[in-house]
């Protein structure tokens, strides 16, 4: 009898905030792995609209929402290389989402970088789901702070904080 071996996934990013794009790939994430880590960048150099804190507390929040059948998702927060909390977290899997082809060239390039600082960790694209091809975080506060509707591209609770802590 063999024993299966548990496989630990990484998604990154600053999630600022998380959208309905992000839950999307997280989602579809938890096909490839038993334990996805959805890792919070600290970012400050991207000065982010919501603090860490926010940024998780959000997460955490949406991600409880999701049927995982029976996988694992935690959220935590880094500082140091992504390659470095990978491995410390026993993760051999860097999933990163794809929205159009002008994402491909920054993250092939990132990918690349990876792969030469630590050549046991891949890193997997999923490609966004058609209906979240153009969210992106930064679009999705631009036109919250322009009056317009965002309840497409964020879940309710998260539009409410967009709202109250950005307008």
């Amino acid at each position: 009898m063999t024993s299966k071996k548990s496989h630990a996934g990484i998604y990154p990013g600053t999630f600022d905030p998380v959208t309905y794009g992000h839950l999307d790939i997280i989602q579809r994430a938890t096909r490839i792995v038993d334990m996805l880590i959805v890792a919070v960048a600290a970012n400050d150099g991207k000065n982010p609209s919501f603090d860490l804190d926010s940024r998780i507390e959000m997460l955490k929040d949406e991600v409880s929402k999701i049927d995982i059948s029976g996988k694992t998702i935690k959220v935590l927060s880094f500082d140091t290389l992504l390659v470095d909390f990978a491995h410390k977290m026993k993760a051999g899997v860097i999933i990163r989402g794809l929205r159009a082809v002008s994402d491909f060239e920054y993250e092939f390039q990132m990918a690349g970088t990876n792969a030469r600082l630590n050549r046991s960790i891949e890193t997997v694209f999923l490609m966004a789901s058609d209906r979240h091809q153009f969210t992106s975080s930064k679009l999705v506060k631009e036109i919250a702070r322009l009056g317009g509707d965002i309840s497409d591209f964020v879940p309710p609770h998260v539009a409410r904080r967009i709202k109250k802590e950005i307008l």
